[in-house]
C-alpha cells in the first residue's frame, strides 16, 4: 500500500513512518525539510510547504496521512488537491473537539465545539478544538465515506517536544520531596504515541472509516508516579498538594502540573473519555511501565542541559514545597 504523510518527521509522524514500514508499506513524506532533516534517508520525501506547494503532489497514494492540519482554510487545500490522487483522507484531530467535558465516557457523537466566526485563524486554548473540528468537517465534506477521523487524547511516549508527560518520569527520578498534584486517586488519559500510529496503520489496512476517540483506559496519577518511582529506583516521596492550594499558588494544571486537570465541573469527564469504539477496533496499548523505560532510554539521546517545556522548575517547585509544609 502507498501511504502519504503531511509532516512525518517529528514525534507522531516519525511513529507512524516506523510503524507503515514495518507493516511493508511503501511512505512518501511532504513537509518542509525542517524539522529533523535527513531522518528518514530511505524514505522518498518531497519538500513543500502545504499552502504553497500543493502541485508537487502529482503521484497518486491509497492514503493520506495528514499529520499537522490545524487551520480549516489549509485544510482543505490539501484534502481538494488529493481529492482524486489518495483512497483515503486520515485527519489526526484531538479529543479537544468536543464542546463540553461535564459528561463521564464521551463518545465520538457527543457535540463538538463551534466558533461565532469560522474564519478566525488564531490557535489559542480557546479557539484549538472547534478549529480541529472545523478541520475535522471539511475532511469529511470533501470525502465522505472516505475519511478517518482520529481523536487523540494526550500523546506521550519517546521523541515527544512538549514534555508534557516527560516531565514526571525526569523529575521522579531525581528523587526527593516531589510535588504532585490533587490525590493518588486522581485519573489521567494518555496514549503512546506508537500506539497511536499502529491504530492508524491499521485501519487504513482494513479500509475503515468514520471518527475514533484514540486515547487509553483511565489510569490514576498514583500509578503513573509510582511505575515511574519503581523504573527509576529513586527515593521520591510524593508531596500531595490540595486543588485548592494549588489554585491559591497560582500553579496552571496541565502546563505546570503536567497530565493532570482537576476533574470538577466542566472537567469532570476530561480524564474518562470513552475509548470502546477505537478497542473493538484494534487500538492496543503498551504498558506504561515500557512506555517510561523508554522514556528514560530515549532521554540519553537529547542534548545536555535541555530544559525540559514543561513542568515546575526546581526552585518553584522548591518554594511551593514550603509552603504545603507549614499550611
Amino acid at each position: 500500500m502507498k501511504i502519504l504523510i503531511i509532516g512525518g518527521t517529528r514525534f507522531v509522524g516519525r511513529h507512524l513512518v516506523n510503524s507503515a514500514r514495518a507493516h511493508g508499506h511503501e511512505v512518501t513524506l511532504f513537509n518542509r525539510g525542517t524539522s529533523n532533516p535527513g531522518l528518514f534517508r530511505r524514505v522518498k520525501a518531497i519538500q513543500g510547504d502545504r499552502e504553497k506547494d500543493l502541485d508537487q503532489l502529482t503521484a497518486e497514494w491509497d492514503a493520506v496521512i495528514d499529520t499537522c492540519g490545524y487551520l480549516p482554510r489549509v485544510v482543505r487545500l490539501s484534502a481538494e488537491v488529493l481529492k482524486e490522487k489518495v483512497g483515503r483522507y486520515v485527519y489526526i484531530s484531538s479529543i479537544s473537539v468536543y464542546a463540553s467535558f461535564k459528561k463521564i465516557g464521551i463518545k465520538e457523537s457527543d457535540a463538538v465545539g463551534t466558533l461565532a466566526d469560522e474564519s478566525l485563524e488564531e490557535i489559542t486554548g480557546e479557539t484549538y478544538g472547534p478549529l480541529k473540528a472545523l478541520c475535522e468537517k471539511v475532511v469529511q465534506d470533501v470525502y465522505g465515506p472516505r475519511s478517518l477521523i482520529i481523536r487523540p487524547g494526550l500523546i506521550v511516549g519517546p521523541h515527544d517536544p512538549t514534555d508534557r508527560f516527560t516531565y514526571w518520569p525526569l523529575r521522579i527520578a531525581k528523587g526527593g520531596d516531589v510535588l504532585v498534584p490533587d490525590n493518588p486517586s486522581a485519573m489521567t488519559q494518555f496514549i503512546d504515541a506508537r500506539d497511536l500510529a499502529d491504530f492508524i496503520i491499521k485501519l487504513i489496512d482494513q479500509n475503515v472509516s468514520g471518527t475514533f476517540n484514540a486515547t487509553s483506559n483511565p489510569v490514576t496519577l498514583s500509578t503513573v508516579f509510582e511505575t515511574c518511582k519503581r523504573l527509576s529506583k529513586s527515593n521520591a516521596k510524593f508531596k500531595w498538594a490540595p486543588v485548592d492550594f494549588l489554585e491559591k499558588n497560582n500553579v496552571a494544571p496541565w502546563s505546570d502540573m503536567p497530565i493532570w486537570i482537576p476533574e470538577v465541573g466542566d472537567d469532570a469527564g476530561v480524564s474518562q473519555v470513552d475509548i470502546s469504539k477505537a478497542i473493538n477496533a484494534g487500538l492496543t496499548f503498551t504498558p506504561l511501565a515500557q512506555t517510561i523505560k523508554d522514556i528514560y532510554d530515549w532521554e540519553f539521546e537529547r542534548p545536555e542541559g535541555y530544559e525540559l517545556k514543561a513542568g515546575l522548575k526546581h526552585e518553584r517547585e522548591n518554594e511551593l514545597l514550603e509552603l504545603l509544609r507549614v499550611q
